[in-house]
C-alpha cells in the first residue's frame, strides 16, 4: 500500500511538472528521479509507466522518458441518441426486459471516498489479503515450463482435480471446469440450464450479483423466502409447482446476505424436491473457505451427495484471496457439462494459463494453509467486535442471526425506516452501508441492511464505523426507535 501511494504522489508531481518541458523534451533520468524525490526504482518506473498510459510522457528504452506531444483537440461530439431506437425497438417482444441494472453488484465493487469506513465491501481488507504468498505463487508460476502457452479449455488438469478433491464425494477432474471467477461462473450455469423468458427460483434474500446475471440472460426471479435454516423445502416445493422453474440457485452455506446454513434435514429434502421436478440445482459454495474459527465442522457441499446431476456446483478461490484472483470451478454430471463446456469456451475461449498456474501454486503452498488459518480467526475477532459494537451502540438494529462463516451481518431495520435516505445520511456521517433492498427479486418484508466486518482494517474502524453509523440513524430512523436506545 506504501509503495502504490509513493507511486501515485510522484505521478502528480511530475505532472504538474511537465509544462516545464517542451513537446518532445527529455525528462530527468530514472536515477536522478530516485536521487531527488527519495523513492525507490520501481516506484520511478511505475509513475513513469502512469503517465506513459495517460498519453503525457513516452519512453523510449536506453534512452529515457520524454514530454509526449500535444493531443489533438476532441472533435465535435456525435449524436448518440439513434441507439435508444435500436437498443429498445424491438423490445415488445422480450419476455423479459434487455436493460441491465449493476447497481446491486458495483456497491460491493466501488472504493468508498478516502475516510469513508467500508462497511459495504465484498472482499478482503487488504491486510487479510496473502498477498506475498500470491506474488510468490505468480513467480513461480511463471517459470513454469509452458506457463504462457495456451491451456485446455476445460482448464488444468491438476487444477481441476484440486477443485474436485475440494467438492469430495464421487466428483472427479473430469467433471470440473476451470472459470474466470464466480460470477463468471454462475453466468455460465445460468445461460446454459434456462431460456430466456424462464422462470428461475432464486432464495430471497439473495446476492443481488446473480439477479443481475438472471435479469441480463432475460430470466425472471421468483423468490422463496429463505430462514436461519436455509431455504424452506415446503415453499421450494410449491414455487416449482406454481411456476414450472427448471432451476434452483442457492447458497447452502453461509448464504449472503442472512449468513443462514442450510439445515442436515432440508438437504436431502431440497435435492429431491428439484429431482421431481426436472430441475437444476445451481450451487454457489461461494464461502467455504472463509469459515470463523468456532464454526466446527462444515456440511459438504451438495454436489458430494448428489449422484445424478442435479447439482451444479460453483465454487470460487476469489473470496478468500482477493478480488483479482479470479479462479473458480464449474462442477457438472451429465449431458450438462456439455454444455457448460461449449457455453464458456465461446464466451472467455479459457482462463488464462499463468493465472491457472499461480493457482496451483497458491493452494499447494505451506502459505495456502497458514492463511485460512489466519483469517479464520481474524474474521470471527471482526465479527464479534461488530455484533458488540451493535448491540451496545445500535439496539434497535434487530440481528436475528449470527454466523459462524463469510464476512458480513444482515440487520432488520425499524418499521418505517426508509433505506435510501439511512445510506444517504451513513455516506454523509463517513460509514458506506449496504441497503437491504437490491437484495430482493420482489418486494421487501422489512428494511434491511447488510454490513461487512471483512473490508475494514480492524476492530478500531469496525468501532468508528458503528459510532458513525449511529448518528445517521439519529437522524433517520423513526422516533419510537430511537427512544429503544440504551442510556
Amino acid at each position: 500500500m506504501h509503495e502504490r501511494s509513493s507511486m501515485d504522489e510522484l505521478a502528480e508531481r511530475l505532472r504538474t511538472e511537465l509544462n516545464r518541458y517542451s513537446p518532445g523534451g527529455k525528462l530527468p533520468s530514472s536515477r536522478a528521479l530516485v536521487d531527488r524525490f527519495r523513492v525507490s526504482p520501481v516506484t520511478v518506473s511505475r509513475a513513469l509507466a502512469q503517465l506513459a498510459a495517460e498519453g503525457l510522457v513516452v519512453t523510449r528504452p536506453g534512452a529515457g522518458a520524454f514530454r509526449a506531444q500535444a493531443r489533438a483537440t476532441g472533435a465535435t461530439a456525435g449524436d448518440t441518441s439513434w441507439q435508444e431506437v435500436a437498443l429498445s425497438a424491438d423490445g415488445a417482444a422480450d419476455l423479459v426486459p434487455r436493460s441491465v441494472d449493476a447497481s446491486g453488484v458495483l456497491v460491493s465493487l466501488a472504493a468508498p471516498p478516502p475516510g469513508v469506513v467500508e462497511f459495504n465491501g465484498g472482499y478482503l481488507h487488504p491486510t487479510l489479503q496473502p498477498e506475498r504468498a500470491m506474488s510468490a505463487a505468480l513467480a513461480r508460476a511463471g517459470r513454469r515450463p509452458g506457463a504462457w502457452g495456451r491451456p485446455p479449455t476445460e482448464g488444468l488438469p491438476e487444477l481441476r482435480e484440486w477443485f474436485a478433491r475440494s467438492i469430495g464425494g464421487a466428483v472427479t477432474a473430469a467433471e470440473v471446469l476451470i472459470a474466470a471467477g464466480g460470477q463468471s461462473a454462475l453466468t455460465t450455469a445460468l445461460r446454459a440450464l434456462a431460456p430466456p423468458g424462464a422462470p428461475v427460483l432464486v432464495e430471497s434474500p439473495t446476492y443481488p450479483g446473480m439477479l443481475a446475471i438472471a435479469r441480463s440472460a432475460g430470466l425472471r426471479p421468483v423468490p422463496v423466502p429463505v430462514d436461519p435454516d436455509g431455504v424452506r423445502p415446503a415453499l421450494l416445493a410449491d414455487a416449482f409447482r406454481a411456476t414450472g422453474a427448471r432451476v434452483l440457485v442457492c447458497q447452502p452455506l453461509f448464504q449472503n446476505p442472512t449468513g443462514a446454513v442450510l439445515a442436515p434435514e432440508r438437504r436431502g429434502e431440497v435435492l429431491r424436491i428439484a429431482r421431481e421436478a426436472g430441475a437444476f440445482v445451481v450451487e454457489d459454495d461461494f464461502v467455504r473457505r472463509l469459515v470463523h474459527e468456532d464454526a466446527g465442522p462444515l456440511p459438504r457441499p451438495l454436489a458430494a451427495d448428489d449422484p445424478d446431476g442435479v447439482v451444479v456446483h460453483v465454487s470460487s478461490l476469489t473470496k478468500a484471496t482477493s478480488p483479482s484472483f479470479r479462479v473458480s470451478a464449474l462442477a457438472a454430471r451429465g449431458p450438462v457439462l456439455e454444455r457448460l463446456r461449449a457455453i464458456q469456451v465461446v464466451d472467455t475461449f479459457f482462463v488464462p494459463r499463468p493465472l491457472q498456474e499461480a493457482a496451483l501454486e497458491l493452494v499447494g503452498s505451506p502459505a495456502w494453509p497458514r492463511h485460512l488459518r489466519t483469517i479464520s480467526a481474524e474474521l470471527k475477532a471482526r465479527r464479534d467486535s461488530m455484533t458488540t459494537a451493535l448491540r451496545l451502540g445500535l439496539p434497535e438494529l434487530a440481528l436475528p442471526h449470527v454466523p459462524s462463516g463469510g464476512y458480513h451481518l444482515w440487520l432488520r431495520l425499524p418499521d418505517g425506516t426508509d433505506e435510501t435516505a439511512l445510506t444517504a445520511a451513513a455516506l454523509r456521517a463517513g460509514v458506506a452501508i449496504t441497503p437491504g433492498r437490491p437484495y430482493f427479486s420482489a418486494e421487501p418484508p422489512a428494511g434491511h441492511l447488510r454490513l461487512s466486518f471483512a473490508a475494514v482494517a480492524g476492530a478500531g474502524e469496525i468501532a468508528e464505523g458503528v459510532r458513525r453509523l449511529r448518528t445517521a440513524c439519529d437522524e433517520v430512523l423513526p422516533a419510537k426507535s430511537a427512544r429503544l436506545r440504551l442510556p
